[in-house]
C-alpha cells in the first residue's frame, strides 16, 4: 500500500525540481500559461514553470552586434557600389519580442539592408564618403522606428565598408593627384610674387641711395674673389650704356644728296 504512494510522492518531487528554473540577471522569461502571455515577465532567479500548463520563451536583455551583409547601392549620382554595416541592438520589451514577432534578429536585420539601400541610393557618392556619421545616425533612426513595436531598441548603426569600383578608385587617385598638383602651382606661384615684390623693394630702396649699388658691386666682386677661378668680372654700369646708345646716333655725319647720287 506504501509503495504506490512513494512512487506518487516520488513523482511529485521531480516534477517540482523540474518545474523550478535559474534566470540569469540579463535574461527574462515570458510565460505562456494555456497559450496566454503573462505579465510582467518573470527574472532574474528562480522560477516556476509548471508544464504542460506553462511554456517558457527565454529573452535576453544583452547587447547585440548584427552584421548587415553586403548590399549593392546605386547613388544618386550612379555609382555603383557594396556597402555593408554593424547594428547594436537590445531588447526593451520582452514580451513584445517573444509576442509580435517570430525572430526579432532576423527582421531587424531585414529592415537594415533594406533601409541601408534606401537611404544611401538618396545620396551622392562624396557625401556619403565626408558625411558618414550623419548618414549612420539617418538610419539608426529608421530602423528605431520600425523596431519599437515589437520591443527592440537599435542604439547604433555604422557603415562598416564601402567597396568601390576599381575605374572609380583610379579616377578617385587621379583627383587626388590633380589637386595636389594644383595647391602645388598655387603657392609655386605665390612664392614668386612674393619674391617679385622683394626685389622691387630691393630696387627702390637701392635708387634712393646710388652708392649703395657700388658697394653691392664689390660684395660681390669679394664673394667671387673667395673661390679659385679665372673669371674676371668687370661691372660696367648701367648709365654709361645709356649715354654711350644716345651718343651713337648723334656722332654719325648725316648723307648728302650728292652721296646717294
Amino acid at each position: 500500500m506504501l509503495t504506490p504512494i512513494l512512487i506518487v510522492v516520488a513523482i511529485f518531487a521531480l516534477y517540482l525540481v523540474n518545474s523550478i528554473k535559474i534566470l540569469r540577471d540579463y535574461e527574462r522569461a515570458v510565460i505562456f500559461r494555456f497559450g496566454r502571455a503573462l505579465t510582467p515577465p518573470k527574472g532574474p532567479g528562480i522560477i516556476a514553470v509548471f508544464r504542460p500548463m506553462d511554456q517558457m520563451v527565454r529573452i535576453s536583455l544583452r547587447q547585440e552586434v548584427l552584421e548587415v551583409p553586403a548590399q549593392d547601392v546605386i547613388t544618386r549620382d550612379n555609382v555603383t557600389l557594396k556597402v555593408n554595416a554593424v547594428v547594436t541592438l537590445y531588447v526593451v520589451d520582452p514580451n513584445a519580442a517573444a509576442i509580435k514577432v517570430a525572430n526579432y534578429v532576423y527582421q531587424t536585420s531585414q529592415f537594415a539592408q533594406t533601409t541601408l539601400r534606401s537611404v544611401l541610393g538618396e545620396v551622392e557618392l562624396d557625401e556619403l564618403l565626408s558625411h558618414r556619421d550623419k548618414l549612420n545616425l539617418k538610419i539608426q533612426t529608421i530602423i528605431d522606428q520600425r523596431t519599437e513595436p515589437f520591443g527592440v531598441k537599435v542604439i547604433s548603426v555604422e557603415v562598416k565598408q564601402v567597396d568601390l569600383p576599381e575605374q572609380m578608385l583610379r579616377a578617385m587617385a587621379k583627383q587626388a593627384e590633380a589637386a595636389r598638383e594644383a595647391r602645388a602651382k598655387v603657392l609655386h606661384s605665390q612664392g614668386e610674387f612674393d619674391a617679385a615684390q622683394k626685389l622691387v623693394d630691393a630696387a627702390a630702396l637701392l635708387a634712393t641711395q646710388p652708392l649703395t649699388l657700388q658697394l653691392r658691386y664689390l660684395q660681390t666682386l669679394t664673394e667671387i674673389g673667395v673661390e679659385k677661378n679665372t673669371t674676371i668680372v668687370f661691372p660696367l654700369p648701367i648709365e654709361l650704356m645709356q649715354m654711350l646708345n644716345k651718343l651713337t646716333p648723334a656722332s654719325m655725319p648725316p648723307k648728302s644728296a650728292s652721296d646717294n647720287s
